[in-house]
């Protein structure tokens, strides 16, 4: 991928084990609110992504990138530790993105949008077909969460083509009645879930 730039926004591919160490610094801020950093074994095998201020070098954005060349590799990504992922055997490349995240505080739209697009051109330049992932919600209160998952219903896939479980505990969404208010709903969705839809 090449640097793509809008304004004093830059989009690129971390170079190296500093790169990837500030990706991770990100994470950790974002995911465990402090400093520290967020790694797992998973960042090896991945291309990651770095949204900075091109002026002060600071990164406002990051996320990474799997490349899962068949069905099999399905299973050793990192939404395949959670979910059943044998039924999604696909006829296309897949690509799974993850570890999605932004500054805390920062409010400008272009770098999401620019996050976005740094995507976009990966993903039409080596011909995926599928892009996957999994994000997740706030603690682990089902019922904090219920209106939002509810709104997941008529986004889920058909029985039998979308991922089995692995957890012992589950939410069904086809269980759950649909909210009255769907688009407030929807706001209580973690916000690159809600990009997702």
């Amino acid at each position: 991928m090449r640097v793509l730039e809008k304004g004093r926004l830059r989009a690129r591919l971390a170079e190296g084990p500093e790169d990837l160490a500030r990706a991770q610094a990100l994470r950790h801020l974002c995911f465990r609110g402090r400093p520290g950093l967020d790694v797992d074994a998973f960042d090896a095998r991945c291309r990651h992504v770095l949204v900075e201020d091109a002026g002060s070098g600071e990164i406002l954005c990051a996320f990474r990138l799997l490349a899962l060349p068949d069905a099999t590799a399905l299973a050793a990504s990192y939404a395949g530790q959670f979910y059943d992922l044998s039924r999604m055997a696909l006829r296309f490349p897949v690509v799974e993105m993850g570890r999605f995240c932004i500054a805390p505080g920062q409010a400008d739209p272009d770098v999401p949008r620019l996050a976005w697009a740094a995507m976009t051109r990966i993903v039409d330049a080596e011909g995926y077909g599928v892009m996957t992932g999994c994000t997740s919600f706030t603690g682990a209160d089902p019922a904090r969460h219920g209106a939002a998952l509810a709104a997941l219903g008529p986004f889920a896939a058909a029985d039998g083509q979308g991922p089995g479980r692995l957890a012992p505990e589950v939410v069904r969404l086809a269980d759950l009645p649909l909210p009255s208010n769907l688009r407030a709903a929807l706001a209580g969705l973690p916000p690159v879930l809600r990009s997702y839809l």
